[in-house]
């Protein structure tokens, strides 16, 4: 699995003493898998999803990433596709907007039910892959479940 996040920042325009909108793109192994953690950033002048695309070329896995349209077609690719994770922060970030918004009680809901997921994954920060998932199926599932069921 790799997370993947574009960023804009500043390049200083040679010549001219001024700045233009450049993105670093950062590619990040997971946490639970074995091995050194890597980080790689790619520099580029823009923010295509070509650079993406470019990068990762022919690369299959989970993806972990916003909702940036931009990494869309590396999931709909049919020689080596990626399978899509969405990020919880980001979309997390659109209730807590729209709480903030206009005190909608069902972002509110939707703020307290991400909170129980987030505080089960802190639980489980320091334990192996398995024992984790185990810990997902024990808790957060059945929260779900009864958050359905209710």
């Amino acid at each position: 699995m790799l997370h993947a996040d574009e960023t804009p920042i500043a390049q200083l325009e040679p010549g001219n003493g001024k700045t233009r909108k450049a993105y670093l793109w950062a590619y990040r192994s997971n946490d639970l898998d074995p091995g050194p953690r890597i980080v790689i950033f790619d520099y580029q002048a823009g923010r295509s999803g070509r650079h993406a695309q470019n990068f990762l070329q022919n690369w299959q896995g989970h993806l972990l990433v916003d909702d940036y349209g931009g990494y869309k077609p590396l999931f709909s690719r049919t020689a080596s596709p990626c399978i899509e994770l969405g990020c919880w922060a980001h979309a997390r970030r659109k209730f807590f907007d729209l709480h903030k918004a206009n005190a909608s009680p069902m972002a509110f809901e939707a703020l307290q039910r991400i909170s129980t997921l987030y505080a089960i994954e802190a639980e489980g920060k320091h334990l192996s892959a398995e024992a984790r998932q185990q810990l997902r199926v024990e808790k957060a599932c059945r929260y779900l479940m009864q958050c359905t069921a209710g």
